[in-house]
């Protein structure tokens, strides 16, 4: 029997929103890109989060490095991106835009609770433009899918998670 030792601190992505709520599955379409076209280390998870909520707390258990990728309500113009970090993302959680972000901040509640909160927490988003049942992006927020992949490389980069491009 092989025990695989991972080195590095853990980093989890996770991609959470409702793939038929037209942009709020926006952090779902991220993941599925970063899976696609990217290989990372082994101590990188990318993850569908999906709209799991609380069911995704065992996944936070010994997770150094928190990205969570999501539609979020900022009251700016659609498509709009934003990076939030710490503190700011309870804040930022206040007010939701569907009810899977209810289950996020409950997530991160009891992971605090319960001593799994990851060491850094950031929130890589994007301001909607609808919630509404379609299985496309709106254009404001399809325009920068690839801004929101490359803003959670930067992420990883700037923790020193090494990665690369799958060859087509």
């Amino acid at each position: 029997m092989s025990v695989r030792t991972v080195t590095g601190p853990r980093v989890l992505v996770l991609g959470i929103g409702n793939l038929v709520m037209s942009d709020d599955g926006v952090g779902v379409k991220v993941v599925q890109q970063l899976q696609r076209e990217y290989r990372f280390a082994e101590n990188v998870e990318i993850m569908d989060g999906g709209t799991l909520g609380l069911d995704l707390l065992p996944e936070l258990e010994g997770i150094d490095h928190l990205i969570v990728v999501d539609a979020v309500e900022t009251g700016r113009e659609p498509g709009t991106c934003v990076r939030l970090a710490g503190e700011e993302l309870p804040i930022a959680l206040e007010t939701k835009v569907s009810a899977h972000q209810m289950g996020l901040k409950d997530l991160l509640s009891v992971a605090r609770l319960l001593g799994h909160s990851p060491a850094e927490m950031v929130l890589i988003g994007v301001q909607p433009g609808s919630i509404e049942m379609d299985t496309e992006l709106t254009p404001e927020v399809a325009a920068v899918l690839q801004v929101l992949v490359d803003n959670v490389l930067n992420e990883l980069v700037n923790i020193g998670v090494s990665c690369t491009r799958r060859e087509v």
